[in-house]
């Protein structure tokens, strides 16, 4: 993508960059997202510091903290947050993911917008492809082969769905803990050495397990990674789920005992929950616990008819939170379309408009959920469109479909 384009790009809502970056999506080679000899800093780096910058000398540091704190449910620590942004114009963002099967929309579009939020309020995003610790996790059975695979496809939809890919860096953590080996595992080494079994073993949580889940030795190396990496990649923000809290502390805590003044700011992002009553969090394990990047409409259309949405409540409805986190900002806005005896279309400009007219009964159920299921449906209709394009993303599509994840729906 050209500078001049990677600029508008920036500027446009998620909705329009998405056909942006579907667009651009096929410019981009295959090797620069599978794991390979890190490349040298480039005049092109320099380029895309050159314009986070820019990005920088359009905002006001009060745009810029706002931005940051609208991704975050919880910030630690808010007053720290404003210091790093008036101290250093490009803050480094650590993001990461395990590569460990389908992506379901809280990934791919919540992720996409977060990361977007993060590049106009100036900051440079390190996203951590952690295939080792899928691997130390025993995703995909172990095979570091399919992980990668897997790992490529979820990157494939990020680019087709809109994620302004000039400020953000792919790192694949088996290749940057090979390369810089020397740096990495004396610093996991000392973070293991300063905290007991116990305090580690709170943390694997973070890996979709319980902590009284009896875990591998592997597995309860995996905390000390996970905090090591944050130092590895000189992360001023980690921007990770609530999920992921216990490991970010654990890195604050580490801060404290080598008397390191700077600590990594935790700015955690909220959780979807899933679509059936009580259903805290979404499960790739339950498909119809979630819209998936690859449902089709079909299929969103089905979920989203069937999702829990008692009438007249707000608190834990899954439909809400879908608009909340995900609908307004794509589009700002929700628009509903009814009849006239039922009253007439509407368009919501604001959450608490909508959420007050549902809990008074003046909005319902049979309202709600066909206009989400559009919404829904036109956000991922640019990833639908490129991975049916798309003769590469159409093989990656279904390697990791009917090789590695199937039967899917």
């Amino acid at each position: 993508m050209d500078p001049s384009a990677a600029a508008a790009a920036a500027s446009m809502d998620p909705s329009a960059a998405a056909a942006a970056a579907a667009a651009a999506a096929g410019e981009v080679a295959a090797a620069s997202v599978e794991p390979s000899p890190a490349p040298e800093a480039s005049s092109s780096a320099a380029a895309a510091a050159e314009d986070l910058a820019g990005a920088v000398a359009g905002m006001t540091l009060d745009e810029r903290y706002e931005l940051l704190m609208s991704i975050g449910e919880e910030c630690i620590q808010p007053d720290e947050l404003r210091k790093l942004l008036q101290n250093k114009p490009v803050p480094i963002c650590y993001d990461g993911f395990e590569p460990s099967g389908r992506m379901h929309i809280a990934q791919g579009i919540v992720k996409t917008i977060n990361v977007n939020k993060m590049i106009r309020a100036g900051c440079k995003v390190k996203i951590w492809i952690a295939d080792w610790f899928a691997q130390l996790n025993n995703k995909m059975g172990g095979d570091l082969k399919k992980i990668q695979t897997v790992g490529r496809y979820m990157i494939e939809i990020w680019k087709a769905a809109g994620m302004n890919l000039d400020g953000v860096e792919f790192l694949w953590s088996s290749e940057e803990i090979n390369r810089r080996a020397n740096e990495y595992w004396p610093l996991v080494m000392d973070i293991g050495r300063k905290n007991n079994v116990k305090r580690i073993t709170r943390c694997c949580t973070i890996m979709g397990r319980a902590d009284n889940e009896e875990l591998t030795a592997a597995q309860i190396f995996y905390p000390c990674m996970q905090c090591a990496d944050i130092f590895f990649l000189k992360a001023d923000i980690c921007q990770l789920g609530m999920d992921q809290r216990k490991v970010n502390m654990l890195a604050r805590e580490y801060c404290d005992d080598i008397k390191k003044k700077l600590k990594p700011i935790i700015l955690s992002h909220h959780m979807l929950p899933g679509f059936k009553e009580g259903q805290e969090k979404m499960s790739k394990s339950d498909p119809s616990s979630a819209i998936f990047m690859e449902d089709d409409e079909a299929q969103v259309n089905l979920k989203i008819k069937q999702a829990f949405c008692p009438p007249n409540i707000v608190e834990g409805n899954p439909c809400l939170e879908y608009i909340k986190y995900i609908v307004f900002p794509w589009f700002e806005r929700f628009e509903v379309v009814r009849k006239e005896n039922n009253g007439g279309n509407k368009t919501f400009l604001s959450m608490d408009e909508l959420t007050a007219d549902y809990a008074s009964g003046a909005l319902h159920p049979a309202d709600v959920k066909p206009a989400l299921a559009k919404a829904i449906n036109e956000i991922l209709k640019p990833v639908r469109d490129h991975f049916n394009t798309s003769s590469e993303a159409k093989v990656l599509l279904n390697t990791v479909k009917v090789r590695y994840l199937c039967p899917l729906p």
